[in-house]
Formats: structure tokens, sequence, C-alpha cells
């Protein structure tokens, strides 16, 4: 079993210079760090960029609902707007009143008064 381990040890190990041989130079610094950099700045560009582009078109959608319109909530609720206050919004879904969030608010599904132009 130790011989076993002895081995890995030498199979791991670096081979030393030959004699007569420049013994080899290190990487510089920059070249280490050049793969990390590169991974951060591809995780920039395919998760965090695209979020934050959603969240900006999602600011840009609560902006712009009115009363009228017609929304679907995060939790999966179908209503029409009343009244739009500065934090929240009061919906009409079938016979019932509801007061949510603005943030809560997934999309816009029927614009109210707006003529569909072709």
């Amino acid at each position: 079993m130790n011989m076993i381990y002895q081995i890995a040890i030498l199979a791991v190990d670096t081979p030393a210079a030959q004699p007569g041989q420049a013994a080899a130079t290190p990487t510089p610094f920059y070249m280490q760090m050049f793969p990390f950099v590169l991974m951060i700045v591809v995780f920039y560009f395919i998760l965090i960029r695209p979020q934050q582009k959603k969240a900006k078109q999602h600011q840009e959608l609560l902006k712009q609902v009115k009363a009228g319109d017609k929304v679907l909530t995060s939790s999966g609720i179908i209503g029409t707007v009343i009244s739009v206050k500065e934090k929240s919004i009061s919906l009409r879904s079938a016979d019932t009143k509801l007061e949510v969030l603005k943030s809560a608010i997934a999309e816009v599904t029927d614009r109210g008064g707006e003529s569909t132009e072709s």
C-alpha cells in the first residue's frame, strides 16, 4: 500500500531541469490572472447584464400602468386596474377588489383605452 502512494507522489512531482538546460521561467502574474478575469467578464455578459436589463424594463412597465389596464400579478391573479397609488395598485378581479403592491405586477396583458393600430 505504501508503494502506491510513493508512485503517486513521483508521478505528480515536476521533473528537475537537466544539466545544461535553463530552468523554466515562471509565468507572469497577469497571465495567471487572465482566466479569472475572463470568467468574470463572461459571467457579467451572460448573467448580470441581462438581469439588469430585465429589471429596468419591469420598472418602465410599472411606471406606465394606469387605470383600465388589464394586468397579471406574479401570484397569478388577473384583474383590471382601478386606481394607481405610489406603491400599490387597486385591482378588480371578478367581484373582488384587491390592493396589491406595484412590484407584484408581472405583465400588462391589455392596455385599457388604447386603440390598436395595424
